[in-house]
């Protein structure tokens, strides 16, 4: 590689990682807001982290081909601008009170803010969705081999939880403790945080003068389609499940320490959730550090065994043994449960590369599918939380248990490539 190609390879990298840190930033506000309506609407506690993620089942595939029409550079500035509209359109809900009522339900009225909340919601995952999809495949890319693009992803993903171990505890840190008072306009100035994230990044795209990693595709012919991979077909399975449980496990537990009353448990609740991403931080740093010399198959594998030893201790041991807080007592089962941070922290990385090896040109469809099984993120907690009201919160993770199982599987078994004989040259 010529010193130019090296300089651009860099250009692009950094640029992607930027965009990284941004996204976890604004997704990860979701499970904590949802503690704000939950008390409000108790079936609504998970409905803004749903319609995040809804999006993605909308927006991946037409993501995908923005990529082969508009290109890399192209979409990801769209979907900035699209995700700082989002956010202000969340912004916009902390204006209208609770005496506007958009319609009555059995269980009371629902009010225009948590519609216009939602909204915001939905738009902001259109943009989460058209910018993973272009970061996946670039950083990918960028690589020439898959323990290199597994360590150059992680590297990313290290940066993805740096962020994202902040506005969990700023959110929780501005909330507080849960009550009737409070309301989206205590969260206000980090939503307007985030609205300069998403234009500073739009800045550092234009600068940036990002180059395609594939060139100009429009011209390309695409005789099948990244499903005629059997190995894409179950990492894209995977993938849903992951994305679920790396939401469900830190967003179920929220609920459960918030629930627990005492003063101040929304903020401790925030801590948890923080160390969690905090340990995903150092899950992906210290997997950068091997992926060199370790597949992303044997790594993927030993954090699915791992994870699901960390959360059969954590249903089976007793409540009553707990960490204590000066405002209150929080069951030592939280902490194991935390613990799974480290294991779900290199399994995006680990799928995708496992998921798009040796699919070329089809490289950039699978990333809009991946994208699209986003969704997992929003319909899987959104089940766990139905599990965890009707038994109790503990009792949901057999749910995250059962995909982790799918998991070992894909690592063990569904991530080989048997459709060698397609051809993905340009």
């Amino acid at each position: 590689m010529t010193n130019a190609n090296k300089q651009r390879n860099t250009v692009v990298i950094v640029t992607m990682y930027f965009i990284l840190m941004m996204i976890s930033f604004i997704t990860n506000m979701a499970s904590p807001l949802g503690n704000i309506w939950g008390y409000k609407y108790e079936w609504a506690g998970m409905m803004g982290n749903m319609m995040n993620f809804a999006a993605y089942l909308v927006m991946g595939i037409p993501a995908g081909r923005m990529l082969i029409k508009l290109g890399y550079r192209l979409t990801a500035q769209i979907g900035l601008f699209v995700g700082a509209v989002g956010l202000f359109v969340q912004y916009l809900s902390s204006i209208f009170g609770d005496s506007t009522v958009a319609f009555s339900m059995d269980s009371g009225d629902v009010c225009w803010n948590l519609i216009i909340y939602l909204i915001g919601a939905l738009i902001s995952g259109f943009s989460m969705c058209m910018l993973n999809t272009v970061v996946n495949p670039t950083l990918k890319l960028s690589a020439a081999d898959p323990r290199k693009a597994n360590q150059i992803m992680q590297a990313g993903a290290t940066l993805n939880s740096l962020t994202g171990t902040l506005s969990p505890y700023l959110v929780g840190a501005m909330i507080g403790t849960v009550s009737k008072e409070t309301s989206m306009a205590d969260v206000t100035p980090l939503l307007w945080i985030g609205i300069g994230i998403f234009i500073l990044a739009l800045i550092v795209v234009i600068i940036s003068k990002m180059p395609e990693p594939q060139g100009d595709l429009r011209e390309t012919k695409f005789e099948r389609s990244p499903w005629a991979f059997r190995h894409c077909t179950l990492g894209v399975i995977a993938i849903f499940f992951y994305v679920g449980m790396e939401i469900g496990i830190q967003g179920e537990m929220n609920f459960y320490i918030t629930r627990l009353g005492f003063e101040n448990s929304a903020a401790i609740a925030g801590k948890f959730v923080a160390a969690y991403w905090l340990l995903m931080l150092c899950g992906r740093f210290v997997s950068t550090l091997i992926s060199n010399k370790v597949s992303p198959q044997r790594q993927l594998a030993a954090v699915a065994i791992v994870a699901i030893g960390f959360l059969l201790i954590a249903i089976f041991m007793p409540e009553d043994i707990t960490i204590s807080f000066a405002t209150g007592d929080v069951p030592t089962k939280c902490v194991f449960i935390t613990l799974c941070g480290l294991c779900t922290s290199i399994m995006w990385a680990c799928i995708y590369n496992l998921a798009t090896e040796g699919l070329g040109k089809y490289t950039p469809a699978a990333s809009g599918i991946f994208m699209m099984m986003v969704v997992g993120g929003g319909i899987m907690p959104l089940i766990q939380d139905y599990i965890g009201r009707t038994f109790d919160y503990i009792s949901s993770y057999w749910l995250i248990i059962a995909m982790l199982v799918y998991i070992l599987f894909y690592s063990l078994k569904g991530c080989k490539n048997v459709n060698t004989d397609i051809d993905v040259s340009l």
